[in-house]
């Protein structure tokens, strides 16, 4: 039994963890905890500083209103409330575009990638918070949770890992996350990760925060129907509308993971009481920091054009030879101080170089970044690529065309989208199934993973199967042939 289920009181290091954050966190250092709990299983230190962030965001949740009833009993008619009004307010969704409505959320190709890029921290931990139950599988209260956790591994199939997936997806559409994100687009991811570490002193606040991110959001549905609209790959976010759905779904294995763990020995109501009320601070850890709507509403084109370029400026503002001069300044002097670029770009429009609102082949910048003979190409990733495309197009750019489109081409808001085009594609030959494919497969850790297994005893084995099917790891040769080996075991 959990050591912390004896008192549903908050667990505090201090009682005062809310003002006793250790410096780094008050820093702001989200995205450097996020990447040692993500890249490292945690250590003591690790997941103190995790445990001390948990309570920062604890503090702040507890400040905000909560929309879940009053009584834990009253979850399914909650949960059945909930998804209906999702599902209603998407056919009303549905409805107003059918009558000519824009789009809701993207106003264009680049805007639609700058989501996908903002929420990787999230997407890339997805299942994270459930990892500490893992040992813990053999206890029947926990079973729909663990299973829950081995779902989200895609039960070791890469075709289904989620992270996996998004990674894929990241990849392709050149959208790059290792470079500027800002630090509290991490704080949702990170969130995950530390209750992920800290399972057994927040198991409340585990089992709300699951509730609330297994329950479907209107968002979801609107993300992939406009991502399918836009031709790009919608498979991440309508794998989640299924398997999150509310009858046999991880919506519904959240209520009763819920219910399935409210005490009942001792002075039950009491106790009772008290798990109900951290799992609904656990619940509204789900609104930490920016979630999808915000992140989406965020997006101001010609302010990432800016950072773009910004970045840029750090590499290239010394390789240009003395001729290249804009407005009688050499591009070096322009690239020199990265808050120059909003002046540089304005620059450039008034020399004839951009020309906004306009196809881009009437820019000759844009022949420079794209094109059979473009000087700076492999300078800037297909998403920079895009961001300067659209903004250069303007308001025609909500067509979603696609920055390697031939300028001569024109697109209509009619096309195909990205599953109807994928009909269309001659299928490939079946791939070979995850088992077959660990035998092809050079991978140091695989390799070591089975000769180590090959050594243990079974307490021992269990122990390095679970270890290897952590955040870190999971969605790797190993993780993978890790979640199947379990999979086995446990069922």
């Amino acid at each position: 039994m959990f050591t912390a289920s004896v008192e549903w009181s908050r667990p505090s290091a201090n009682d005062g963890a809310a003002t006793n954050v250790s410096p780094f966190l008050r820093a702001g250092g989200n995205k450097g905890l996020y990447r040692r709990l993500s890249e490292n299983l945690a250590d003591s230190a690790g997941r103190a500083q995790a445990a001390a962030f948990l309570q920062t965001q604890l503090a702040i949740a507890q400040a905000t209103p909560c929309d879940l009833p009053d009584s834990a009993q009253d979850l399914l008619a909650w949960m059945l409330d909930t998804a209906q009004q999702a599902t209603a307010q998407y056919s009303r969704y549905l409805a107003q575009r059918k009558a000519g409505a824009p789009r809701r959320f993207f106003t264009n190709r680049a805007h639609a990638l700058y989501f996908l890029r903002s929420v990787a921290p999230t997407k890339l931990v997805d299942g994270a918070w459930l990892y500490g139950l893992l040992p813990h599988w053999r206890n029947p209260r926990f079973a729909d949770l663990v299973r829950t956790y081995v779902e989200e591994l895609g039960e070791g199939a890469l075709e289904k890992n989620h992270v996996l997936i998004y990674r894929q997806l990241l990849a392709r559409y050149d959208l790059d996350t290792s470079d500027d994100l800002d630090d509290n687009l991490y704080t949702q991811g990170l969130v995950q990760l530390a209750l992920g570490c800290n399972a057994e002193d927040f198991l409340p606040e585990v089992i709300g925060f699951n509730l609330g991110y297994e329950q479907l959001p209107l968002h979801l549905l609107i993300t992939a129907y406009e991502l399918n609209e836009l031709d790009l790959d919608p498979y991440y976010f309508t794998l989640h509308v299924t398997v999150d759905n509310f009858d046999t779904g991880h919506a519904k294995r959240a209520v009763q993971a819920v219910l399935g763990n409210l005490p009942r020995v001792g002075d039950g109501d009491d106790l009772a009481n008290d798990f109900w009320q951290r799992v609904r601070r656990g619940y509204q850890l789900g609104d930490a920091s920016m979630g999808s709507c915000e992140v989406i509403e965020g997006f101001d084109i010609e302010r990432e054009v800016v950072r773009i370029l910004a970045q840029k400026s750090i590499a290239g503002h010394g390789v240009h030879s003395d001729y290249c001069r804009v407005e009688g300044r050499h591009v070096n002097d322009w690239l020199a101080r990265p808050e120059d670029i909003p002046a540089f770009l304005a620059a450039l429009q008034r020399a004839g170089w951009i020309r906004r609102n306009a196809p881009v082949g009437q820019s000759r910048f844009w022949g420079l970044l794209q094109g059979s003979h473009a000087e700076m190409f492999g300078v800037f990733s297909g998403y920079e690529l895009q961001v300067i495309h659209d903004w250069i197009r303007g308001g025609a750019s909500v067509d979603g065309q696609p920055f390697t489109a031939p300028v001569t081409t024109h697109f209509t808001a009619r096309r195909p989208g990205f599953r109807a085009a994928s009909r269309l594609v001659t299928p490939p030959e079946e791939a070979p199934s995850s088992d077959t494919q660990d035998g092809e497969l050079f991978d140091h850790d695989l390799q070591s993973l089975k000769l180590q297994l090959a050594t243990l005893d079974e307490k021992g084995q269990r122990l390095l199967l679970v270890k290897t099917m952590s955040p870190t790891l999971h969605w790797t040769p190993a993780g993978l042939h890790a979640t199947r080996l379990f999979c086995q075991r446990a069922v």
